[in-house]
């Protein structure tokens, strides 16, 4: 046998098996996010499709309002550009915003200098944000924890007073307005507030729930009564729902693709982004010196190899690994050959020694000692197979 002998080896790669037992976890976290987005968007999509639509017989839809109102000979029409809402306003017309804070700053100006001086009335659907531009003078204030959503009128609007108990409760309005109605108040502040124009012809309805609008609650307490008053004052009922194929939205009359992406998108993404840093985190390699410890119990030297062994090969350090069983193979057949360990690692002395005991050339044993690290696991596991079979043959008597 001769240096060049070599052993059956077995691949270091892992298998199928090994991949799937790593990677089933974080798959099953990825397929769990995929169905709970899928499952939430469904369930919110079904929750929130025909809301405040007099068109949709949906529960939290409005066509039972609509279709009481068409009873008493009022008609409603719905909008969803800001032209055709403004184009609308007239003495004889109530224009409904069933979405008021969906609406720009610009559209909101546009919207109310169309609506001042129209003489007819506004109802306003549980405003927030966009009371600053709609309505200045009005501002919003939060529902109390535990709040009753069912409230008596508390005031003298007649609408309201033949209504009587409404499910009226949600946000909560303060106006410094003195000839404005405050009804329904929710803890001292009124959850519908009713303010006349300056021109005396006019008004607004601002109306903190939607609730009395929706086909599940309308027959419920004075939700009925409430509605009719409110929007039957006059013979027609424009009712603007916000679209995003209105232009108006922007300046320049268009939009790009993010203005077009609902917010809940936004934040899902950045969520995405903040969990993927997270697992970066967790799964990077740590880097930094290794800290020396004491060890409590003795440890077998063919468990340690075996852990250092495992440690170059996550770490992908074959040449390491090539150098520790050639230096070590070296020291280990310089004095088996009658060369001294200071010059085992000398190859003009060790391998003219290895080719006289072989009885060879020795011009193989250069690369094998002395050659560069292995391309891959399995050349590494074959120089190891023999450095084994040269180790044995100058063992061998």
């Amino acid at each position: 046998m001769t240096s060049e002998a070599t052993l059956p080896t077995t691949s270091a790669s892992p298998t199928a098996r090994q991949l799937w037992t790593r990677s089933r976890g974080v798959l099953l976290a990825v397929v769990l996010l995929l169905v709970g987005g899928v499952v939430i968007a469904v369930v919110r999509s079904s929750a929130h499709h025909g809301r405040l639509d007099p068109r949709s017989a949906d529960p939290y839809g409005s066509h039972a309002v609509a279709a009481l109102l068409a009873e008493r000979g009022v008609s409603t029409r719905v909008v969803t550009t800001l032209d055709e809402a403004r184009t609308a306003a007239a003495p004889d017309t109530t224009l409904l915003l069933a979405a008021p804070d969906l609406l720009t700053r610009r559209q909101q100006d546009r919207l109310r200098q169309a609506t001042q001086h129209s003489g007819g009335r506004t109802v306003l659907i549980a405003p927030r944000t966009s009371l600053e531009g709609l309505l200045p003078g009005v501002s919003a204030e939060d529902p109390t924890p535990g709040f009753e959503s069912l409230l008596e009128p508390g005031c003298a609007l007649p609408a309201a007073r033949r209504a009587g108990t409404a499910d009226t409760g949600g946000i909560r309005y303060v106006t410094v307005a003195s000839h404005a109605d405050h009804c329904y108040p929710s803890d001292g502040l009124p959850t519908l507030l009713r303010l006349p124009a300056a021109s005396g012809s006019g008004d607004t309805v601002v109306l903190g729930a939607p609730d009395i609008l929706y086909n599940q609650q309308l027959d419920e307490q004075g939700n009925a009564s409430l509605a009719l008053q409110l929007l039957g004052s006059r013979s027609h009922v424009v009712w603007y729902l916000p679209s995003l194929s209105d232009t108006s939205a922007t300046a320049s009359g268009s939009r790009s693709f993010f203005d077009l992406l609902p917010p809940g998108w936004l934040w899902g993404t950045l969520q995405l982004f903040i969990a993927a840093g997270v697992a970066a985190l967790w799964r990077a390699r740590r880097l930094g010196p290794l800290v020396p410890e004491k060890l409590p119990v003795a440890i077998r030297a063919s468990e340690t190899v075996e852990g250092r062994a495992r440690l170059y090969r996550k770490a992908r350090a074959r040449d390491r690994a090539a150098s520790a069983l050639r230096s070590t193979t070296r020291t280990r057949l310089a004095p088996l050959v009658g060369v001294p360990l200071a010059q085992a690692h000398a190859p003009e002395a060790l391998l003219p020694a290895l080719s006289a005991h072989l009885h060879n050339d020795g011009q193989s044993l250069h690369p094998l000692l002395f050659g560069p690290p292995p391309g891959d696991d399995a050349a590494l596991i074959a120089l190891a197979d023999q450095l084994d079979a040269l180790e044995r043959e100058v063992r061998r008597p």
